[in-house]
């Protein structure tokens, strides 16, 4: 892996009022990695990754992203990630073509090269032959699948992942990481996800950060927490360094676009 971080966060806090969310918190991400960042609700993690992602600004501390800062260079921290939200964010009344479309255009991505870009990512994830089907016919895994490839669509070096296989049957969940799996080999596109499916933070990351209450607690591989907390799996290991049982966010999908798009207009 590189010597240069893709992410790098030092000493980051984030204080609301009096109330401090994050508290001080530094990590690397290195390129190429499947970085998982784990923690119960309330422990500071969707604030961290909204500081990442351009939502907030930190109260201190310094962020870089692909070698730029959020603060000081919003537009080009944006244009270095992709995202997918925990709920889907499709235009139903689209087809699932035009949806990619549609990004392609608010991402400036010239038409010579997202015509192609769309293809190659349509058949990546198996929805081709459906490109002209609106996506209200769409199943949640399918929808998950053309999120992920609109995602992809303008190259990012980041891709954030919100629980993207949450709600999806096994077989689905499955699929959905052997598409992952193939992009980050194939592109090299740094994954950072969130789960609270123990088995998909074991089998996927190549590195875990446990988050609770505003702080890092512990970070390294599944097995090396095993091995700190001296349990026979992750999710016992999870509740011996919070105290808690790992649940999925409670901040609903349109709240987090509507703080995306208010980040997008400044």
């Amino acid at each position: 892996m590189s010597s240069q971080p893709i992410i790098s966060v030092k000493n980051l806090i984030k204080n609301f009022g009096q109330i401090p969310a994050v508290k001080g918190i530094s990590f690397d991400v290195e390129p190429g990695e499947l970085f998982a960042f784990l923690g119960p609700n309330g422990a500071g993690k969707s604030t961290t990754i909204k500081m990442l992602t351009t939502v907030l600004e930190p109260t201190s501390g310094d962020i870089l992203l692909n070698g730029f800062n959020p603060v000081e260079h919003p537009a080009a921290v944006r244009r270095s990630f992709g995202i997918v939200f925990q709920d889907p964010t499709l235009d139903n009344d689209l087809t699932a073509y035009e949806n990619m479309e549609y990004h392609a255009v608010l991402y400036a991505v010239p038409k010579s090269v997202y015509v192609p870009r769309i293809k190659e990512l349509m058949e990546l994830v198996e929805l081709w032959d459906r490109r002209k089907s609106f996506v209200r016919d769409f199943s949640g895994g399918m929808k998950r699948r053309l999120e992920i490839a609109r995602g992809l669509l303008h190259h990012p070096k980041v891709f954030f992942l919100d629980e993207p296989t949450v709600g999806l049957d096994p077989q689905t969940r499955n699929h959905i990481w052997n598409y992952i799996r193939e992009l980050n080999t194939r592109e090299r596109t740094t994954i950072f996800f969130t789960t609270h499916y123990m088995d998909e933070a074991e089998r996927q990351a190549s590195r875990i950060a446990v988050v609770d209450h505003g702080t890092i607690v512990a970070t390294g591989t599944a097995t090396d927490l095993k091995a700190q907390t001296k349990t026979t799996s992750l999710e016992d290991a999870f509740l011996a360094l919070t105290g808690k049982v790992i649940r999925s966010e409670e901040a609903s999908a349109a709240d987090t676009m509507r703080a995306h798009a208010r980040a997008w207009r400044r």
